[in-house]
């Protein structure tokens, strides 16, 4: 599947606004392992928000999963690419450079 490499306008606002932010569905388990952390994180929730099956139906168009996690306004992915960042020593740098971890 192709994915697009830019979100759409709607979606950008939201993440420019916040350093760390996760999208994600009340249910979802996953997202607890990136909000675990430390670092402050802006959640929205898919299935609690008005307009969230189309922020979804977007979404999709980034990443082939829900969550989908966004550092510094930028797409870093679902939580196994945020894992993975994570353990190669990646995720820190990242944070920092969002503003959202101060070391």
């Amino acid at each position: 599947m192709q994915y697009e490499t830019e979100p759409p306008e709607s979606i950008r606002k939201m993440v420019g606004e916040n350093p760390v932010v996760i999208f994600t569905v009340s249910t979802c388990y996953l997202c607890l392992a990136v909000r675990g952390l430390g670092v402050n994180t802006t959640v929205f929730e898919l299935d609690e928000e008005p307009d969230g099956k189309e922020l979804e139906k977007a979404l999709m168009r980034l990443s082939s999963t829900v969550p989908v996690v966004f550092v510094g306004g930028k797409l870093l992915g679902s939580v196994d690419r945020v894992l993975a960042s994570h353990i190669s020593g990646l995720l820190v740098p990242l944070l920092k450079e969002a503003g959202a971890l101060w070391l």
